[in-house]
């Protein structure tokens, strides 16, 4: 009798911890899914395909512990089983970070090597890793009702006070980590906190019969210790700086005199600052001559005015004051302030003619009613361009920003022989605007897009580029009328638009022909 008695004494006083346990799971599902995309970011980006599957397969195995949930208490309807399972979720949260990272370094390996198999292999480990946490937490709720459950009149009520809970949860497993736990401290300590914050109070309602569960806040702190200091290392030169930022994981690499910006995946340089050549070669160069794609010119033409959507670094910033001068004003436009922050630390973002701006390139477009002479658009989340910068309405909306005579540019990526995203862009553009050019980066696997607001001709850019007098602008002017395959763009296919824009399909349908070799 004394037994039962100090059974069921102890019984009432850990299932006070059974709703705190049902909002602390809530929190933690939702917690996982963001630090789980965090995670997979750097390697494999953040494109609608990443979020979809990620998405998807959390949906499903929270579906999947509703139902193992619910057998489990029918047969075990102990308090006790309960607070094993979420201790087991907190654990095993806690150690993803360090079991995903040699994981995905070979999917790194898998992107050098162009093996399909590897990295989509090694994406599908890490998406794995999350299914048991998820599939536990997914199992509190209708064990949590079982066991608050006293009679049928009542239940409705207590699921819906544990439904209401577990989503109340779930909302702040969301703000959370966006607006504090990730911006502020990364994606591991965030996982790592989320995984603690399980374990403690799954030992709390163990605590009067299994002190030895303790372990597990332990194993966690342990594992937290030994995680690796970096998030990945870089693929060439010598890692100077990384950050997991709002909207990027930022790395900014020394390679020979060369400070480059990497973002996200890596596969791409953003920003180039050399320190002993002002040309890198690449499509910022090539920005510079934007002005010559208008009808002849008796003088060499200057811009005034020009806007950067997507600056990154201010490598095309700095290439356009060293061609003109700090008399060009250039306003930059970036989304990201940490990126803006680095390009002031390392790549000498410091004209007095440049003026950043922080926030989304098409937001800021429409809420200022300047017009400029060029209008570039650089602005990428590596290997995507958002897709609501390659609609008709937005070049519509460019248009409109841009002086008589003015110009349009975008950086278009491709492969040495897959122009499908050129395609798709110019045949937008050739929608909104009367002449649209194509010149060919030698160096980089890039396109530039030229579209004007005049009726320009082959020839009066031809002649244009021959007037360029200053020597950085004219070395570039040389260049694309000798190396860059200056041509009219021959596309006009689909046009995309604000309903329906596939940039991200296509893109990957690039990626997966370059690394197939189809």
């Amino acid at each position: 009798m004394g037994g039962r008695a100090t059974d069921l004494i102890a019984s009432l006083r850990t299932r006070r911890w059974l709703l705190p346990l049902v909002f602390i799971s809530g929190m933690a599902s939702l917690g996982v899914e963001f630090g789980a995309a965090r995670l997979l970011a750097p390697y494999f980006g953040t494109s609608l395909y990443v979020w979809g599957v990620l998405i998807g397969l959390i949906l499903i195995y929270l579906s999947a512990g509703y139902v193992i949930g619910g057998r489990l208490a029918d047969r075990h309807p102990r308090d006790e089983v309960l607070y094993q399972i979420t201790a087991w979720a907190g654990l095993w949260i806690g150690i993803i970070p360090l079991v995903s990272y040699p994981i995905l370094l070979m999917s790194q390996q898998g992107f050098k090597e162009l093996s399909v198999g590897l990295v989509a292999g090694t994406l599908l480990a890490v998406v794995l890793l999350f299914a048991a946490p998820v599939i536990l937490l997914g199992c509190v709720s209708p064990f949590a009702i079982r066991l608050l459950l006293r009679d049928v009149e009542t239940g409705g009520n207590t699921a819906g006070r544990v439904y209401a809970l577990s989503t109340a949860g779930s909302i702040l497993g969301t703000f959370l980590p966006v607006f504090w736990f990730i911006p502020s401290y990364g994606t591991r300590p965030t996982l790592e906190g989320f995984g603690l914050a399980l374990v403690g109070i799954s030992i709390a309602g163990l605590w009067p019969r299994r002190r030895l569960y303790a372990s597990f806040a332990a194993a966690v702190i342990i594992a937290w210790i030994f995680l690796p200091s970096g998030i990945k290392p870089p693929q060439v030169g010598q890692l100077l700086y990384e950050k997991e930022s709002a909207y990027h994981y930022i790395q900014v690499v020394q390679d020979g005199s060369k400070t480059e910006l990497i973002l996200n995946e890596g596969e791409a340089i953003h920003s180039i600052y050399d320190s002993q050549s002002l040309q890198t070669g690449g499509p910022w160069d090539y920005m510079v001559v934007a002005d010559s794609f208008r009808p002849t010119q008796g003088a060499e033409v200057t811009p005034t005015d020009v806007a950067i959507l997507g600056l990154a670094g201010g490598t095309a910033a700095r290439q356009y004051t060293a061609a003109f001068g700090t008399g060009v004003q250039i306003t930059g436009v970036e989304i990201d302030p940490d990126i803006l922050d680095v390009a002031r630390r390392y790549f000498h973002l410091d004209e007095p003619n440049v003026h950043p701006v922080v926030g989304d390139a098409r937001y800021w477009l429409n809420t200022q009613a300047r017009q400029y002479d060029v209008v570039v658009m650089d602005a990428y989340r590596q290997p995507y361009i958002p897709f609501h910068l390659t609609t008709r309405e937005f070049f519509s909306e460019v248009r409109d920003h841009l002086r008589p005579g003015g110009v349009a540019v975008v950086n278009a990526g491709r492969t040495a022989t897959d122009y499908r995203l050129v395609d798709a862009i110019a045949s937008t553009m050739a929608a909104v605007y009367p002449s649209v050019f194509l010149v060919d980066v030698p160096a980089f696997n890039n396109t530039l897009v030229y579209g004007t607001t005049n009726l320009v001709t082959l020839d009066d850019v031809r002649h244009n580029l021959g007037l360029v007098s200053e020597p950085f602008a004219g070395s570039v002017a040389q260049s694309v009328l000798n190396e860059g395959d200056l041509r009219v763009s021959p596309y006009h296919d689909q046009v995309f638009t604000d309903d329906l824009a596939p940039v991200e399909r296509l893109i990957d349908e690039i990626i997966f022909g370059y690394v197939t070799g189809r």
